[in-house]
C-alpha cells in the first residue's frame, strides 16, 4: 500500500509538472504569436532562419553525444563500449538523456521547418521555441536522476511547445491560412 501511495504522490508530481510546463509554453506561444505580424519575408528566407535558429537545438543533441562519450572515457566499466560491456548507472542515465534529446531535437526541428514554410512571420515563434526547447533540455538534464517528477517539467517545456506550434501548424496548413 504505502508504494501505492508513493507512486500516486509521484504521478501528481509529474503532472504537476506537466501542466505548469504546458501552460508555460501556452503563454510563451501566445506572446509570440501577438508580436508576429512583419511583412512576409521569401520562403526561403524564413526557412534559413529556422536552420539557423535550429543551431540552437541541434547543439544540445552534440552536448547528449559528448556527455555519454566523456562518461564513458572515465569509466573502466564502460570504455569498451556498449557492445562489450553492460553499461554503467551513469552512462545508461546519459544514453536515456541522449535518446530522449534526439528523439526531441528531431522533432522540434521538422516541426520548425514546416513553421518557417507555413509562417508569413516565423521569427517571434520560432525564437520562442527554441529559447523554449533550450531551457527545457536544460531542466530536464539537471532534473533527471532526480526521477520522474525531477523531469517532468524540463521535459515538458521541451515537448508541449514543440507539440502545439504542430497543432498550430497543422491548423494553418488546414485552413488554407498558410503563408
Amino acid at each position: 500500500m504505502a508504494d501505492d501511495a508513493a507512486f500516486r504522490r509521484e504521478q501528481r508530481q509529474v503532472a504537476a509538472g506537466m501542466a505548469a510546463a504546458a501552460l508555460t509554453g501556452i503563454v510563451a506561444i501566445g506572446l509570440a504569436l501577438a508580436h508576429s505580424g512583419s511583412p512576409a519575408q521569401p520562403a526561403a528566407e524564413r526557412l534559413a532562419l529556422a536552420l539557423r535558429l535550429d543551431l540552437f537545438v541541434v547543439v544540445w543533441l552534440l552536448a547528449a553525444i559528448g556527455n555519454v562519450a566523456r562518461l564513458r572515457f572515465f569509466s573502466v566499466q564502460d570504455i569498451a563500449g556498449a557492445a562489450t560491456t553492460v553499461a554503467s548507472e551513469a552512462v545508461r542515465r546519459g544514453n536515456a538523456i541522449l535518446q530522449n534529446t534526439l528523439e526531441q531535437v528531431v522533432l522540434a526541428v521538422a516541426v520548425h521547418l514546416g513553421l518557417a514554410a507555413t509562417l508569413a512571420d516565423p521569427a517571434p515563434l520560432l525564437t520562442t521555441l527554441v529559447a523554449l526547447f533550450g531551457l527545457g533540455r536544460l531542466l530536464f538534464w539537471l532534473g533527471y536522476a532526480r526521477g520522474a517528477a525531477g523531469r517532468a517539467f524540463g521535459f515538458a517545456l521541451t515537448f508541449y511547445p514543440t507539440a502545439f506550434a504542430l497543432l498550430i501548424g497543422l491548423f494553418l496548413v488546414l485552413t488554407g491560412r498558410a503563408a
